[in-house]
């Protein structure tokens, strides 16, 4: 048995390629998740063991924000003398480093990386620990001087002896490049300039006597932990952060582990999408060639060979493939990651190919998943082969597996399809955000697995439907199409199932991301009444010195300036709980339009009183004049009392948690150095918006990461942030078109095998070869628009339900992108023309005689 399915693996090779590919592209991307996020995990682990100080004090980080405030937090710069006189310490340093600050050139153009890295400003210090070193010109000394890192120089054109501006929060200073340093190890992306250590602290934090951290080196025979110990019985539990250098890396890590978990789940996303599309892919091929083989089988049944022997050999051929799909697939996984760890250096992250780690979980993984599908998707076609009878060697084995029922697949297929519309309903009427999205979830599972199972019972009559144009338009030909397509409905379905995932999920994603963009374009309409809001690029705040330069343009009537503080409040239910509050300047409501439940906005903005979104306040059991302990960063609290509640359609999806607003005045006096987040800018009577525009872009030159825009940039803005959602969407579906075109591609060249006497006579009986082409082209056809109309109308109805967990968050507004619908089925009529041209080819050029007499 085991030679008859080594020989039987290879005599059936060709038709396995297409199956094989299916696991390679899975395999393929989760071996290059895995080799990338391994090796760069591995690499700034190096990096930040090899720069980080024995020990390290830090301010406390207390309090986190999903909104940068633009406060450096700082500690008195004195303290490393107090730290130097420890016993162990052989040395201690203040250090400054400042970051998402802003860099131009003499142009005006920014000198940042442009992938999102941040531009870092440091005192220059060289030590054993540098990932420095200065390799042209010479150190910064004295005020008005820098060196600049190689690769931004590199990138930027900027050469020694250019002058930079330099845009930190106390305000903008102008430096003379007079060195360039080039990174020893992994540049991580960043540009880094570098200042004299005498006037970092001034120009980069308004004050020589502060620093960002204290380094310490411990003395020979002291360990970073003993040292810490003594530091920390120095300062006092709670009053710093004190890290040792592995504590200090570890941190470094996680925090750069939020960047790989982004990219690591992105391509696992491909390859599940790969999985699961292959999965369809892989049982179709078998229970196709299994059903080819029927007379193989049923002679091998009558030769002595038993079920459990006919199971274990079509287990085995699934085996081999998985073997060599999942080996090619781990050599295409490197290849992958070797492409990207390139792609990162484009991007300014210079990985080093050489150092790229394969480690040994990568393999052990890849053969799992490549090796588990095959077998899995291989398990019920063996089942299937196992019970072939010994009798049908003297069957006719085109007829085989086709008239079987559908009735076990209709009962399954319905009692999982009322569980899952029952998931969904409940989804639609739940009131929290949380129960509605479990059941979505448990909902899409379902429906899925339902339309998968019930698939075959839909061909006959959807099929109908949709070719029922055929016979008038293409005659016989057309009418043979449709019967072809018809006559193995298991075999229909499971090709269209392959498709189907890939157009539910674009369905659902489009209707969410436009219902998304159509209720933020009706939030915006509603409450921004502002002609203009002043925004950086990127969300982060900027210096008070463009909000001077702002309120000095010709033609400003009012500035209202927005700044976030994150905060923990202390509620009357007992719960504590960290958000971001929201800081504006009095007369906000000429700016924006909000809706109380009681109170006003003066109310809201006066000293020591907040507002807050209603329902969240009645949901932790909070009343008009409710004095609430809140904390802000740095140790520092007050009590503020409720003088007024928002009516606040979904605060928690427009804004943070609770809808906290406090007065500016209330932010700077706890939040001290913070920076504005947003203006929001009306035009002075008799100024025009136009005439404003203008002249506010002119002001605004200097400050290149800040651009004025009107509603229709707002606008814009947001659809853009939601539009990289959708192409990720876009782009997972591209790879399940792919494995799904190989599907349908499969299926017909195996038809194509099934169908040789068959296509043999109807060529002796007239039919021509572009008429046989054609007959296969619209087969095709008419599969891949099943497909596309079972996953858009799955697609429709999830994307309803995930409008409904969106309208918890205030989303109300329902959007179906017609267009989208309308080109999927028209891109699917063409996927199935594309998919059909290889096997039509094949089918035309065969021999009518050889064809007949076919066995």
């Amino acid at each position: 048995m085991l030679k008859a399915t080594l020989r039987s693996f290879l005599a059936h090779r060709g038709r396995l390629l297409l199956s094989a590919l299916a696991v390679v592209l899975s395999v393929a991307f989760v071996a290059g998740s895995l080799i990338f996020s391994d090796t760069v995990s591995r690499t700034f682990d190096r990096l930040f063991a090899s720069s980080s100080a024995d020990v390290t004090v830090a301010p406390r980080d207390d309090l986190e924000s999903s909104v940068p405030t633009g406060a450096v937090r700082t500690l008195p710069a004195e303290l490393a003398g107090q730290l130097s006189r420890l016993e162990g310490v052989e040395s201690a340093r203040p250090d400054v480093e400042v970051q998402n600050l802003t860099i131009v050139d003499s142009d005006n153009e920014s000198v940042g990386p442009t992938t999102g890295a941040p531009t870092i400003a440091v005192d220059w210090y060289v030590s054993d620990r540098s990932v420095v070193e200065l390799t042209s010109g010479r150190a910064p000394r004295g005020g008005g001087e820098a060196a600049l890192d190689a690769d931004t120089a590199e990138a930027k054109g900027v050469e020694i002896g250019d002058t930079l501006s330099v845009q930190a929060q106390p305000g903008t200073f102008r430096v003379e490049i007079v060195g360039i340093a080039t990174f020893t190890t992994t540049n991580p992306g960043a540009a880094l300039v570098f200042l004299d250590p005498e006037v970092a602290a001034a120009e980069l934090l308004g004050a020589a006597d502060r620093a960002t951290t204290i380094s310490l080196t411990a003395a020979p025979g002291v360990s970073d932990e003993q040292l810490e110990q003594r530091v920390t019985a120095e300062l006092g539990a709670g009053a710093y952060e004190v890290r040792t250098a592995d504590e200090t890396a570890e941190t470094a890590a996680e925090e750069l582990g939020g960047f790989l978990d982004v990219i690591k789940y992105v391509m696992l996303g491909f390859a599940g999408i790969a999985v699961l599309v292959g999965i369809f892919l892989i049982v179709n091929t078998f229970s196709m060639l299994i059903a080819q083989r029927t007379r193989e089988l049923g002679l091998l049944r009558a030769l002595g060979a038993d079920r459990r022997q006919v199971r274990r050999s079509v287990l085995t051929e699934a085996v081999l493939l998985g073997l060599v799909g999942s080996t090619l697939g781990l050599a295409a996984g490197i290849g992958l990651a070797f492409g990207l760890i390139r792609l990162m250096g484009a991007f300014g992250m210079n990985l080093k190919t050489t150092e790229m780690v394969v480690g040994w979980a990568t393999p052990v993984t890849s053969y799992a998943v490549g090796v588990g599908v095959t077998f899995v998707a291989a398990y019920l076609p063996a089942r299937r082969a196992a019970g072939v009878s010994p009798m049908a060697a003297l069957a006719d084995a085109d007829s085989a597996g086709v008239g079987r029922p559908l009735r076990t697949r209709a009962v399954v297929g319905s009692v999982v399809g009322v569980l899952g519309a029952a998931a969904l309903t409940g989804c639609a009427l739940a009131s929290e955000t949380s129960s509605a999205a479990s059941l979505l979830g448990l909902g899409v599972v379902l429906t899925l697995i339902a339309t998968v199972i019930a698939g075959p019972l839909l061909v006959r009559p959807v099929i109908r439907v949709l070719g029922a144009g055929f016979p008038a338009l293409f005659g016989s030909v057309g009418r043979m199409s449709q019967r072809n397509a018809l006559r193995n409905p298991r075999r229909t379905g499971a090709t269209a199932s392959a498709l189907m995932v890939g157009l539910a999920l674009v369905g659902g994603m489009s209707v969410a991301s436009a219902s998304m963009s159509r209720s933020f374009d009706e939030q915006i309409d509603k409450t921004l009444g502002a002609d203009f809001v002043i925004q950086n690029a990127n969300f982060l705040p900027f210096s008070a010195e463009v909000t001077e330069q702002v309120r000095d343009v010709e033609g400003v009537g009012l500035v209202v300036r927005q700044r976030f503080a994150p905060v923990a409040v202390r509620l009357p239910d007992g719960e504590r709980i960290e958000t971001t509050a929201a800081g504006y300047d009095d007369r906000v409501d000429d700016v924006a339009r909000v809706t109380y439940t009681s109170g006003d906005t003066a109310a809201a903005l006066a000293d020591g009183a907040l507002s807050m979104d209603a329902d969240f306040a009645e949901e932790h059991g909070v009343r008009m004049g409710t004095t609430v302990p809140v904390e802000f960063p740095g140790g520092r609290s007050t009590g503020l009392t409720v003088a007024a509640l928002t009516d606040v359609e979904g605060g928690e999806g427009f804004g943070m948690e609770g809808g906290l607003v406090l007065g500016i005045a209330t932010v700077e006096e706890y939040v001290p150095g913070g920076q504005d987040s947003a203006l929001y800018v009306n035009a002075a009577d008799g100024t025009s918006v136009d005439d404003l525009r203008g002249r506010l872009d002119a002001a605004l030159d200097p400050y290149p990461q800040v651009q004025a825009r009107d509603q229709a940039d707002y606008k814009e803005l947001v659809h853009e942030q939601i539009a990289v959602l959708l192409y990720l969407v876009y782009a997972l579906l591209g790879l399940a078109i792919v494995i799904a075109v190989l599907g349908v591609v499969n299926t017909l060249a195996l038809s194509v095998v099934e169908r040789t006497r068959e296509i043999g006579l109807l060529r002796a009986i007239g039919l021509s070869r572009r008429q046989l082409r054609r007959m296969i082209r619209l087969e095709s056809v008419v599969i891949a628009v099943f497909g596309a109309v079972l996953g858009l109308a799955l697609g429709l109805v999830w994307g309803l339900c995930v409008q409904q967990v969106l309208a918890l968050q205030g989303m109300t507004a329902l959007a179906i992108p017609w267009g989208t619908v309308v080109a999927v089925v028209i891109g699917a009529a063409v996927v199935g023309i594309a998919a059909a041209l290889l096997p039509a080819l094949r089918a035309s050029r065969m021999n009518v005689l050889e064809a007949i007499a076919h066995e």
